[in-house]
């Protein structure tokens, strides 16, 4: 389980996420997780139906994850301040350290 922004709404989030955050939506996703400039995060905004999930994109293994190009799902990505994607996630570089030795 990753790191989530919760928005209040169930679809419409990435426009949200860059109203809310002054961010941008991309394109497409960047092509690897190093292109991402070290102060700002990339928010995969996940269509999975009846909701849309908004994933924090906070390691090269997240990014993976969320740039897999075998999901068939639609998604949309969103660049905003790595400081506030970190606060709106409750993110926790620790905690994030130990889930990866799991």
């Amino acid at each position: 389980m990753g790191y989530y922004i919760e928005t209040g709404a169930t679809h419409g989030k990435a426009k949200i996420i860059a109203e809310k955050f002054n961010g941008e939506i991309l394109p497409h996703a960047p092509k690897k997780y190093s292109d991402i400039p070290a102060d700002k995060a990339v928010i995969a905004v996940v269509d999975n139906g009846p909701f849309e999930a908004a994933g924090f994109c906070f390691s090269e293994n997240e990014f993976e994850v969320f740039t897999d190009p075998r999901d068939p799902r639609p998604i949309k990505y969103v660049m905003i301040g790595r400081e506030d994607a970190e606060k709106a996630t409750g993110f926790k570089p620790q905690e994030a350290r130990d889930r990866r030795r799991l």
